[in-house]
C-alpha cells in the first residue's frame, strides 16, 4: 500500500506517489481468477482510467496482460519481476525505457 511512499521514496528521492485502494473481494474476482486473471487487474486498470500506468509485480501473467490490452485504452506496462529476486538493474532499466517512451525525454545513456 503506502509503505513505498514511507520507506523508498525519501530514500531515492522520490516525491509522495498515488496509491490504488484495493476494494473488497468480490464474486467477480473469484471467477477471474478462476480464469487466470490477477485479483488486482480490474481495479488497476479502474484507477488509471485510460492514463498511462505501470504495473511492477511477482504475479503478472499472459492473462493480466492481454485482459488489460483489450480494456484500457492508455498504455500500460505489466512488467514482472521474480520473486526470488527481487529489482534489479535491468527491471529498472525497463522501467525507464517505458516511462522516457511515455513522456518523450530523450535518452541521455552513455
Amino acid at each position: 500500500m503506502d509503505d513505498a511512499n514511507e520507506c523508498i521514496a525519501p530514500r531515492i528521492g522520490l516525491p509522495r506517489l498515488a496509491v490504488v485502494s484495493w476494494p473488497e473481494p468480490s464474486d467477480s474476482d473469484e471467477q477471474d481468477e478462476r480464469h487466470g486473471l490477477h485479483w488486482k487487474t480490474r481495479a488497476l486498470v479502474d484507477w488509471a482510467a485510460g492514463r498511462p500506468f505501470a504495473w511492477v509485480d511477482d504475479e503478472v501473467t499472459g492473462t493480466d496482460r492481454a485482459w488489460v490490452t483489450a480494456h484500457h485504452p492508455g498504455p500500460a506496462l505489466l512488467h514482472r519481476v521474480d520473486p526470488r529476486i527481487g529489482l534489479t538493474d535491468g527491471d529498472y532499466a525497463v522501467l525507464d525505457s517505458w516511462l522516457r517512451r511515455q513522456i518523450r525525454v530523450p535518452d541521455r545513456s552513455p
